[in-house]
């Protein structure tokens, strides 16, 4: 008797999305935006909660779907209070999505550029620090509406990449950091002095190093930082970071490089990029990055973002090339 042939449907269905293994599907539901990643859970009873096992969640600009209306048919203004209505829906929703997670969280971000004081952030970093082995963290709010760091968050050990921007960290430096983090970025985050390196110096694996914005005290030397970042491969100074460039060097008549001269054994052993922005060589910049030239000795490429003139660019870059150097290094200026 002949077998009879899968009819059309038959085939269709056997190389739908459906048969893909679930690792896959989450895969592409990390593509979306978790709004749409919810959304799937329409198209049938078998995709009602794929979208809670994912891994990764983010809440933020990116979240929202653009509210697409008819010109001339309602005002920017209409458009921009709808546009913030939806963002705050979103962020309130967050502990509804992480209560009905069903997965391990190992990415967690949120990323906004908007008022989002409307929810708590304290029990949503608790909730990710008893629950979840979170690798990757993000906090970015916008600097007129910053967020305290709650101490909880010092609970995540299995953190590698944290990634704070408009946060305080108000607390005392008793916390005993993060052993397996290797990547750190600080964008204009309040901090004191005494917090910061009790941080960076309970950080051993760190690789990578971004910062930017004021600590709390001005003495704070970039000898102190620099003795705290001992496996260091991957450093971005922005220039306005003046604390550590201009005022915390003291306030006598102590010179830069005599402070070196009182540091000689300080060295940035496996520094292999070092990237500076908003670079406008001034004195103390200029001699910041020679030392860090000298001291460098698997120093590869320098990146600097400068706001000098063209003319004054050629001869700090002459300036720079001419330097005394731990390792062959490649300087790159940008305008």
């Amino acid at each position: 008797m002949k077998a009879k042939r899968p009819t059309k449907t038959q085939r269709l269905s056997s190389t739908t999305i459906n048969t893909l293994p679930q690792t896959i599907i989450e895969n592409i539901l990390c593509l979306l935006p978790i709004e749409e990643a919810a959304q799937t859970s329409i198209l049938s009873r078998e995709w009602r909660y794929k979208w809670t096992t994912i891994p990764k969640l983010e809440f933020g600009s990116s979240s929202v779907l653009e509210i697409r209306t008819q010109e001339n048919q309602t005002s920017h203004v209409e458009r921009a209070r709808k546009i913030m209505e939806r963002r705050r829906k979103l962020f309130n929703a967050i502990p509804r999505v992480l209560l009905m997670h069903q997965g391990p969280i190992h990415e967690f971000s949120i990323d906004s550029i908007a008022n989002c004081d409307c929810f708590e952030l304290d029990p949503i970093i608790f909730h990710l620090s008893r629950n979840h082995a979170v690798k990757k963290l993000k906090l970015a709010f916008d600097y007129m509406y910053p967020h305290k760091l709650p101490l909880c968050a010092f609970s995540l050990h299995h953190l590698r990449d944290l990634d704070l921007s408009y946060v305080d960290i108000d607390h005392q430096p008793i916390f005993s950091g993060f052993g397996s983090l290797r990547s750190l970025s600080l964008i204009k985050v309040k901090i004191s002095t005494k917090a910061l390196l009790h941080l960076l110096s309970n950080c051993p694996s760190l690789k990578r190093f971004t910062l930017l914005g004021s600590i709390c005290d001005k003495d704070c030397t970039i000898i102190e930082l620099f003795d705290c970042l001992h496996v260091i491969e991957d450093l971005t100074i922005y220039g306005d970071t003046p604390e550590l460039i201009d005022e915390g060097i003291g306030n006598d008549n102590e010179t830069w490089f005599g402070i070196l001269e009182e540091n000689s054994d300080v060295r940035l052993e496996h520094l292999k990029e070092l990237e500076i922005h908003r670079f406008s060589n001034l004195r103390r910049e200029m001699e910041l990055v020679t030392v860090i030239l000298a001291r460098s000795p698997k120093l590869k490429k320098v990146i600097i973002h400068s706001l000098v003139e063209k003319d004054e660019e050629s001869d700090m870059l002459k300036i720079l090339l001419q330097a005394s150097r731990a390792s062959p290094v490649e300087i790159v200026v940008i305008d």
